[in-house]
């Protein structure tokens, strides 16, 4: 990958964890001797090595990161503190970057499992078309609630489960992240969608789950111990 492209990452990682229900915050847990965030971080710095990476954290996490850090071998990056919501965090990654950046990365940092390849191929697609996501089809059956308690099928083959990393042309994303915080918009993606801008979908990767639960975390670990065999 050119490294005159000027790539940032915003890499969001200021939640609380409480669903996890661990004594510390989910990106901070250990999975395969590393905690997530270390992981997350390596990923992406191998996957993009001229990127400048930033983490961000809520302002109580910083000097816990700080010191858990220390521990491990992780990649340079940088720290800046997140907001009340996802949205307000990742725009707060988003001013930490140079106003030289062409693309900007938005990623969770409990996806841990992401691969340098499905980094670099949503890049490239990002690059095609200014903005890009991956995303995998779903395999359970799907229905949608009606009134009280019932319900009708929903038509599977017309859904996509979205992931991260998202990436963006950066004037794009900047752009978008000007308008005002607004529940519904729960990804980046839906951001840019507001801005009146098209998104670009690119194949996910099943493995590259969102670790948000103490079965999440279990999976994870085996999803590890496999790719290290």
């Amino acid at each position: 990958m050119d490294a005159k492209l000027n790539i940032g990452a915003v890499i969001v990682a200021a939640g609380s964890g409480r669903r996890m229900g661990g004594a510390i915050p989910k990106q901070f847990m250990i999975a395969g001797g590393e905690p997530l965030l270390v992981r997350t971080i390596n990923t992406f710095a191998e996957a993009l090595p001229a990127a400048d990476i930033v983490v961000v954290l809520s302002a109580d996490q910083i000097d816990f990161w700080k010191n858990l850090s220390a521990r491990f071998d992780v990649a340079r990056h940088r720290i800046v503190t997140g907001g009340s919501e996802r949205f307000h965090s990742v725009k707060a990654g988003i001013a930490a970057l140079g106003d030289d950046t062409r693309f900007i990365a938005v990623h969770d940092g409990v996806r841990a499992l992401v691969t340098k390849k499905l980094i670099i191929r949503t890049l490239q697609a990002a690059i095609e078309s200014g903005a890009a996501i991956p995303a995998v089809a779903p395999v359970d059956s799907f229905r949608m609630m009606d009134d009280g308690d019932s319900s009708h099928p929903v038509d599977r083959s017309r859904l996509r489960m979205i992931q991260t990393p998202q990436i963006f042309d950066a004037q794009l994303l900047r752009r978008a992240y000007g308008i005002e915080y607004d529940q519904t918009l729960t990804d980046d993606a839906s951001v840019v969608e507001r801005s009146g801008a098209v998104v670009t979908l690119c194949e996910g990767e099943r493995n590259n789950i969102k670790i948000t639960t103490a079965d999440d975390l279990t999976l994870a670990e085996a999803i590890i111990a496999a790719r290290e065999q």
